[in-house]
């Protein structure tokens, strides 16, 4: 089956992620090349979703109305590269909840696959951390992409020790699409 979608974490793979949480507008900052990359996306007619755990909603510090201005923030920039992002799902709960959609559980892949009626054997998982590797793998996604804008390192160590890997490890967002691209699609 050929690849339709794309999952993307945000933290650390679309923008800079922060030790601290990107808790205001101000806060957000793209990482370079990661609106074109959704560009990039677009122009090959894959869907874009972004799937992110974002426990400063559980954890009070910020409004989901806050976070929903953040979420706008990057669409818009996303939209100006010429790019799109076909639907947001964000598990809003801390780690200590326990819930089936925080990663590295696959409950947000299979809430856009239900909702978007999505094969999740043809779509991709990028991400940052061990956390979204194993999402990706354990929603069935036909591949999983790890980026080293953020957390590789650690994720790369926590996997190994885990016994798993990901399929591929990239730069940033922008070549790890550049790889589903040309490795998957063409």
């Amino acid at each position: 089956m050929p690849i339709t979608t794309v999952f993307i974490d945000r933290d650390g793979v679309i923008n800079r992620d922060s030790p601290d949480y990107i808790k205001t507008v101000d806060e957000f900052h793209f990482l370079p090349d990661s609106p074109e990359a959704f560009a990039l996306l677009k122009a090959r007619g894959l869907s874009a979703m972004v799937i992110t755990n974002q426990s400063i909603i559980g954890r009070g510090w910020v409004t989901p109305e806050t976070l929903s201005a953040i979420f706008k923030k990057m669409t818009k920039g996303i939209e100006k590269a010429g790019g799109s992002v076909d639907d947001i799902f964000f598990c809003p709960h801390t780690p200590d909840d326990g819930c089936p959609c925080r990663k590295p559980k696959p409950g947000l892949i299979m809430e856009a696959c239900r909702t978007h009626d999505i094969n999740p054997t043809t779509s991709v998982m990028i991400g940052d951390s061990a956390k979204d590797v194993l999402c990706g793998k354990a929603a069935g996604c036909a591949a999983t992409v790890l980026v080293r804008s953020g957390n590789a390192e650690k994720a790369l160590a926590d996997l190994a020790a885990a016994g798993q890997h990901p399929d591929h490890v990239a730069d940033t967002l922008f070549d790890a699409v550049r790889w589903v691209i040309d490795t998957l699609i063409s």
